[in-house]
C-alpha cells in the first residue's frame, strides 16, 4: 500500500498505535492476515482481535465509529495518491471472471493489481484499493450490489476511469423489484465516470436511458459470433483461450475492449486465464467422468449459460445437472425456477438433482430427484453417475454445493 500517515486515520475512531509508528503500509480487517506495518480495522466483532493484530505486527489498529465510512475514507485517500488507472467491473453475472480475464490480459503489459476473489462490496473494494503501490499502473476492481445506491457509494471513493458492465439480468429482485431497477443500479457506475472516462457496455435496451453523456467514450459490445475472433470495433483480435464457453468469450470481448481503452498493446495469440475458485472448474473423476464445478453462485442468466456450456462440453456424452435453488429473486422466484426446467430440456440433460425448496420448480411432473441439502445431493449423484458422464454442479452460494465436489473427489 502507498504509505498512509496515522494522522489521516486517527479522526476515524479509536486508534491503538505502536509507539514507533507514524504511518501504515497495508490494511486488513482479518487479524490473521496481518503483515508487519499493517493497519487493522475492526469491523463487526473485530474489536476483540485488536491485541491479536498488534501481536502479529500491526503498526496500528482502528476501532472505527462507522466501519464502512472509515474503510471508504482510508481507501479513498490511497486512491487519491495513486496515478493508477482504475477499471471497475459490475454486472448481473460474470463480474469475477471478467476481472480474471482482464487481469490476465493486463499483467504481462503493465503493473496490474486485481481484486482478490470476489472482493466486490463495501469491505472488499477498500481492501483492494489499499493494495495500491506507488508503481501500480492498472487497478481492476469488481463492484457488486444488493440494492440501489451501493455501486454509487463504491465508485465515490474508487473513482474509476473505465467502467465495464457485463450484462443486466434478474438478480437481487427481493430488494430492487424489477430488472429495470437492476439496470438503474448498474448504471450508477457510468454516472460515476469522470469526463473523458470510458464505459464498456453490452447492447441492452435497458441501459440505453443511461448512455446519454457526451463527455465520456461509450463502447458497446455484442455476442462473439466466431469463437476466438473478437471484434473491438476498429479492429479484431484473434485469441486461442484455455476456455470455450460462449458466455466467457463474451466476457473476454468486454475485457479486451477495456484493455484497448487503457491503451494496451494487444495482439493475436494465446490467452490463459486462471479463474477464481468454483467457477467452471473442471475435475476428472474415475470412469472418465467430467465434473464441471460452477457452484459459486447462480441466477437465471448464469444458470442458462451454464447449461448451454454443459451441452457444448459434453457433446455426445450423457449429461447430468445438480442444481441448487436461486436466491434473492423475491416474488418472481417460482417462475424463474420453472424457466430453468425448459433450459434443462434444451440442454438435453438426462438426469437432474434439484437441491433446496425452490429447486422443485426445476422438476415439472416429478422428473428427476429432489433433495433438501447439498450432502444429500452428493449421495444422489453417486447413485446416478455412469462412466463417461459429464456433470454440472451449480446453485446459489447459500446452498453450499461445493460439498458435492468435495465428497466425490475425497
Amino acid at each position: 500500500m502507498i504509505p498512509l500517515e496515522l494522522s489521516v486515520v486517527e479522526p476515524l475512531g479509536k486508534l491503538y498505535a505502536r509507539p514507533w509508528a507514524d504511518a501504515v503500509t497495508g490494511m486488513q480487517i482479518d487479524s490473521r492476515r496481518i503483515d508487519e506495518g499493517d493497519l487493522f480495522v475492526a469491523v463487526g466483532g473485530g474489536a476483540d482481535f485488536v491485541q491479536h493484530a498488534l501481536a502479529r505486527g500491526a503498526a496500528a489498529a482502528l476501532v472505527p465509529e462507522d466501519p464502512e465510512r472509515a474503510l471508504a475514507a482510508i481507501a479513498g485517500t490511497v486512491r487519491d495518491r495513486s496515478s493508477a488507472r482504475v477499471v471497475a467491473i459490475t454486472g448481473s453475472t460474470g463480474k469475477t471472471t471478467t476481472k480474471d480475464i482482464l487481469a490476465a490480459i493486463c499483467e504481462p503489459r503493465a503493473r496490474t493489481l486485481a481484486s482478490e476473489g470476489n472482493f466486490n462490496n463495501e469491505l472488499g473494494v477498500p481492501l483492494t484499493l489499499c493494495r495500491l503501490e506507488v508503481d501500480t499502473e492498472i487497478c481492476i476492481t469488481e463492484m457488486g450490489m444488493r440494492g440501489l445506491g451501493q455501486i454509487a457509494w463504491l465508485a465515490s471513493f474508487a473513482k474509476p476511469d473505465v467502467a465495464v458492465i457485463t450484462n443486466v439480468g434478474p438478480v437481487h429482485l427481493e430488494l430492487v423489484q424489477t430488472v429495470e431497477n437492476v439496470a438503474r443500479a448498474k448504471a450508477e457506475l457510468i454516472e460515476a465516470l469522470p469526463a473523458g472516462g470510458v464505459a464498456v457496455v453490452p447492447d441492452d435496451p435497458l441501459l440505453e436511458p443511461y448512455l446519454t453523456r457526451d463527455d465520456i467514450d461509450i463502447r458497446r459490445f455484442g455476442p462473439v459470433r466466431e469463437p476466438g475472433v473478437f471484434d473491438l470495433g476498429a479492429r479484431t483480435i484473434a485469441l486461442r483461450t484455455n476456455f470455450t464457453s460462449r458466455h466467457q468469450l463474451g466476457n473476454t470481448l468486454a475485457a479486451l475492449i477495456a484493455a484497448d481503452a487503457l491503451g494496451l498493446d494487444l495482439e493475436d495469440g494465446e490467452l490463459h486465464v486462471e479463474f477464481s475458485p468454483l467457477r467452471e472448474q473442471e475435475l476428472s473423476l474415475p470412469g472418465d467422468v467430467l465434473l464441471i464445478n460452477d457452484c459459486y453462485n447462480a441466477n437465471p442468466l448464469s444458470m442458462r449459460a451454464a447449461l448451454a456450456h454443459l451441452a457444448e462440453r459434453a457433446g455426445p456424452r450423457r449429461r447430468i445437472a445438480v442444481l441448487g435453488e436461486m436466491a434473492e429473486l423475491g416474488a418472481t422466484a417460482p417462475a424463474y425456477h420453472r424457466e430453468v426446467a425448459t433450459a434443462l430440456d434444451d440442454a438435453g440433460v438426462a438426469e437432474v438433482v434439484a437441491v433446496g425448496p425452490l429447486a422443485q420448480g426445476y422438476l415439472p411432473n416429478g422428473r428427476g430427484r429432489w433433495v433438501a441439502t447439498a450432502a444429500e445431493a452428493a449421495e444422489a449423484l453417486r447413485e446416478l453417475i455412469r462412466p463417461g458422464d459429464v456433470v454440472l454442479v451449480k446453485g446459489s452460494r447459500a446452498v453450499g454445493l461445493e460439498v458435492v465436489a468435495e465428497k466425490l473427489t475425497a
